[in-house]
Order: C-alpha cells, then structure tokens, then sequence
C-alpha cells in the first residue's frame, strides 16, 4: 500500500493489508514509517512559540537517524533495549525516535511534566538503558531522593548544552558517523514503545506496543480521521502520551502525510494563530483545547481552513459542537480509546463510515476491533440501552495487540476473562438500537484531566509523604473548562491545622515529586474518609457527595 493511498471501500480488507504490512516476520519500524517515503516528502513541520517553523523532510529524518542509531549501537543498544525519551516537540525528537526504532530498540515515553520520582518508576521499571532528554530536564535526572547516583542508564543531551560529566550530546552522536547502516528488522511480534498507564490500586502498569500495532494507528488515521496525502495536519496532544505518540507522531509516518508539532505551551491566541497560519485541514486535539478556546476572548480567525476536527481524552459535551459548527465551520467528532490499543470507537470521518452526529455518543466501533457491553456481574451483552461494562471480544479484533501488563500478571488477570475472549477497558456505556456507544462513567475511578489520564493512588502515595497527612483520597470534580479538575480529601494528623499554608505545601509537594499537571486544584480537610467494611476507601462516594453540592450552589 503506497504512503497516503486512498482508502479501500472495503474497511475490512484494508485492514488485512495493514496487518499484512505491519505483522510480517521482517517488519522493520525504520523502513515501514521513513525508509519508504519519498526523501523529499516532509514528515513534519515543526512550529515555536513565535510562530516560526522549520521542516524535516524524510530524506533528513533518515540521514540524522541513521547516524544516531549507528551511534546507539556503538554503545551497546541492541534489539528490544529501552531507550526512554524525556524530551519536547521537535526535530530533535523525532529523530531520537526513529534512531530508536532503526536500531531495533523500544522507546519509553517521558512526559516532561513528570517530576523525578515519576521518571525513576518508569525508567527502572522498564530496565531502560539510555535516556535521551532536553536540556530543560536534565536536572530532573540528577542524584537524589529517586534518582540512584549510579544509575544503569546512559544520559544523552539534545540541543545546545554541554550536560553533565559523563553525558553524551545528541550533537556528537550525529557528528561524523557514517551513513548506510541498515535499519533492524524486529517482525511484527517486536517491540515499539514501552508505555506506562496509571491505574488507581497500584503502581503505573507498563504497556508494550508490538510493531503490529501500527495497524491499528494506521487505521484509525485512515478511517476515523480520513486523513488525506493533501491534508494538513495537527494532533495537538503531547507525544509524552498514548493519544499524542500514536497519532501525532506514529499514525501520520504510517500514511506519510505531513504532520504539524507545536513546540510551545497551550494557549488559544496561539492555537488560533496556528490553524489560521498554517491553514489546517486536520485537527485533533483533547476537549480541553475545545473548552478552552470556547472560553477565550481571543477573537476566532476568520477563514479557516477545517475540514475535519477530532477529540479525544475524555467525552466531549454537547455545547461544544453547538460552538464549533458556527466558529469552526465543522462539527467536532468524539473518539474512545485506551493506551491498552490506541483509538477504538469512534464518530468517523471518512465516507464510507461517516453517521449523523448523535448528542453526547462516542461513535461506533473502528473496523478491526468487536466492542460490546456487557452486563455489570456477567459476561454476556447487556441489553439495548442499557448501561455495562465496555469490553472487546478479543476473539473477533483481528487489530487487537494487548494481552497483559509487562512483569505484572495480578494486574493483567483482573483485565481478562477467564477464557481469554474479553478484555475489560474499565469503562461504563450504553449501547443503542443502531449501535452507537455512549459513555457513562470509568469503574476504576481513574482522573481524566486535560485529556490527561490521572492515578489517583499515585497522588495519594505523594501526599501521604507529608507529616501532616494521616490519609487521603483523590478524586475528580466537574469543571467548566477542563471537563474535570483533581480534587483531594485529606484527613488531617493528629494536632495538624489545615490552612491556606498547607494547602500550598501539598499541591507543590504533587508538582515535585510526580508531575507538574496533576497536582490538586482543590484541597479539603475532612475527619475520615468513606470505607468499606474492609477499610477500602469508596471514592465514589466522595464524587457523588461533591457533585451534588456543586450542583446545588447558584451558577
């Protein structure tokens, strides 16, 4: 299948072909997602925060990869090493990746908002042997607390800087190295990424995305995206993430269309300036991004160039398409997915499986994938209408590539029937009489934040750091903006005070010690928290409580 062909009018078929492409024995990541495009064909454009650009066709994105893997493999990296990334949206970035992939390594995403001991649970977790980051983050891999003094993996610095004693520079790695080297074939069976997703009972869970799963991306961008070899495109979330890696970075070098990477923090003057300047066609983005330009005075520019406009994270509320028809020009389409196998059900743009919009569904199922709801207490579908368990039959999702946790077979288990067949997403939803989903609620009482997809046990671990936590629970709160914010409840130790002081402590103790984003908007100071008779804390409770005092205080 040549890059940006055309889609078949048979889903079905296409997808075989993109398993043919992606699961054969001699897939080779480098050649499938570079090597195969024309060199003179941009790969990405990449924006700053000044709005100036530069582009990377894949003539440069091979060259700089070949000399970056060359190096890696000089120093040790072999096929199905980690290699994590700590870095932003750039060139530099990009390249690291397929340099990455062309040496046959697994790449481990870091979001840059992650604090240290976030850092050091992945990297130890997945063995990681190298560690390419910014140089705005190379403080967070210093000795200390979380981080050993002598740490097993190799830190490489990108851009301009000089690192610390004993650190590669990505420039060095590029100088005088010698071109041709070929890329490694890992087969379809082989490992890409190396991911972590947070659950709320335990410690993040590592997620291994094998070469095949480029299928699935490619067909999400093929059928619920249509993205066209003429299109502009922008998928506005962070790559430090399952929806901005696979469908920022991965899903548009499947297709070979252009793709854009802002290299700047949100903001909608920005965002606004970007799709007017650069006349996107093609945005996707969390409903966050939608919000947030819906609240802002910055003016709408006149002219855009939409055709399509995608969410995802979370559920899009209604008001937002009552927004976007008027200021957009184009309706914006809700999609579900999990990092567990990338985009799954969702409000397709493409012809041959475009619907009317229904208020507040998510879509139908993606072609390749078979999702169902289930009853709450068994394993047969539930009735029309009714509200279950989100699940996919895993005996008839021929783009189904998860089958367990990495090192973790208690957390896989609770995932999986028994037989095999069902993987259970932890979500709730509702099916109609023409099989449009819609969702209801997560079961696991994960946070979903800007399109950020939050533990609490993992906020909780971090407050209870503080002398004056005896427990807490984290749970989310209804926000206009961002559809929801994190709040805490916190029982006080004995003789402690809660005050605006320690307010300001906590939240700052989240933003060091686990990321920057995730970090309690609201804290309050409770006598006990809500327990099951065994003493497990029922969230849920404290969510219901909250909402409905929210509901009742005047708008």
């Amino acid at each position: 299948m040549s890059a940006g062909s055309t889609p078949s009018p048979d889903p079905t078929s296409d997808v075989d072909l993109l398993l043919e492409r992606y699961g054969g024995p001699d897939a080779s990541v480098a050649r499938l997602l570079c090597d195969d495009h024309r060199a003179d064909r941009v790969a990405f454009t990449v924006v700053d925060r000044d709005l100036r650009s530069t582009t990377l066709t894949y003539g440069e994105l091979r060259d700089r990869s070949e000399r970056v893997a060359t190096a890696l493999r000089a120093r040790g990296i072999r096929p199905g090493d980690r290699v994590a990334t700590l870095m932003g949206k750039s060139a530099d970035y990009v390249t690291v990746l397929l340099a990455i992939w062309r040496a046959g390594a697994v790449q481990v995403p870091l979001f840059t908002a992650f604090a240290p001991p976030a850092i050091a649970i992945r990297l130890v977790g997945s063995g990681a042997k190298l560690i390419v980051c910014d140089p705005s983050q190379r403080a967070k891999l210093d000795p200390g607390e979380d981080i050993p003094a002598a740490a097993p993996w190799q830190v490489v610095v990108a851009g301009d800087a000089t690192g610390r004693t004993g650190d590669l520079l990505l420039s060095d790695l590029e100088a005088d190295r010698a071109l041709g080297v070929q890329p490694a074939s890992v087969g379809g069976d082989g490992g890409l990424i190396h991911i972590y997703t947070s659950g709320t009972t335990g410690s993040p869970k590592g997620v291994v995305a094998p070469v095949k799963a480029l299928a699935a991306f490619a067909t999400y961008m093929k059928y619920a995206l249509d993205l066209r070899s003429d299109d502009v495109f922008w998928n506005a979330a962070d790559p430090g993430w399952a929806y901005g890696l696979y469908y920022a970075i991965l899903g548009p070098l499947t297709l070979g269309v252009p793709s854009l990477l802002l290299d700047a923090p949100f903001s909608p003057e920005l965002t606004w300036a970007v799709l007017s300047q650069h006349g996107v066609t093609n945005f996707a983005a969390a409903p966050t991004v939608y919000r947030s330009l819906r609240a802002s005075s910055a003016p709408a520019p006149r002219g855009l160039s939409l055709r399509c406009a995608s969410s995802a994270g979370e559920p899009l509320t209604p008001e937002i398409n009552l927004w976007a028809i008027d200021v957009l020009g184009t309706p914006v389409h809700d999609h579900y997915g999990q990092t567990e196998g990338g985009m799954l059900v969702n409000n397709h743009h493409h012809p041959a499986l475009r619907r009317p919009l229904k208020r507040a569904s998510m879509g139908r199922p993606m072609p390749g994938w078979s999702m169902h709801v289930l009853e709450p207490d068994a394993d047969i579908p539930a009735n029309t209408g009714d509200i279950g368990r989100v699940a996919v039959d895993m005996s008839e999702s021929p783009l189904a590539w998860f089958f367990g946790y990495h090192e973790a077979p208690e957390a896989t288990a609770s995932k999986f029937s028994p037989d095999g067949r069902w993987y259970y997403t932890g979500d709730t939803a509702s099916v109609d009489e023409d099989g449009d989903f819609f969702f209801r609620s997560r079961d696991d009482d994960i946070i979903i934040m800007a399109g950020y997809r939050i533990g609490p046990f993992e906020v909780e671990s971090v407050l209870a750091m503080h002398p004056s936590v005896a427990e807490s629970a984290a749970i989310a709160v209804p926000d206009e903006v961002r559809g929801e914010v994190l709040e805490a409840h916190v029982v006080l130790a004995e003789g402690c005070v809660g005050d605006d002081g320690l307010v300001n402590e906590l939240q700052t103790l989240v933003k060091q010690k686990f990321a920057a984003h995730a970090y309690p908007r609201h804290i309050v100071f409770v006598e006990q928290l809500p327990k099951t008779p065994s003493g497990k804390v029922q969230r849920f409770i404290l969510r219901q409580q909250r909402r409905e005092e929210l509901a009742e205080r005047p708008s």
